[in-house]
């Protein structure tokens, strides 16, 4: 419990946010990164709005196709750094 409560009060943005924003960002539509990460336009869907989880093989992806650090995309930091640091 006290992990759960550290966790809590050391993350920034929800990474479900941070997902979208980036992809609005690089105008990109739900579709165009479901295809990346061989899923629906729904089933990507569903991960942003949170009705299912980041697989860490799709934050993976996402990091590669972005440039950006896993730490970033799931709200550990709020300063953009590429993953290839």
């Amino acid at each position: 419990m006290i992990a759960v409560q550290i966790l809590k009060v050391g993350i920034g943005m929800d990474y479900r946010t941070r997902i979208r924003n980036v992809r609005e960002d690089h105008d990109y539509t739900q579709a165009q990164v479901g295809k990346l990460l061989n899923k629906s336009q729904q089933g990507y869907n569903h991960i942003e709005a949170g009705r299912a989880e980041l697989k860490i093989e799709d934050l993976t992806l996402l990091c590669k196709f972005y440039d950006l650090s896993a730490d970033y995309l799931i709200g550990l930091t709020d300063s953009p750094q590429s993953y290839r640091r």
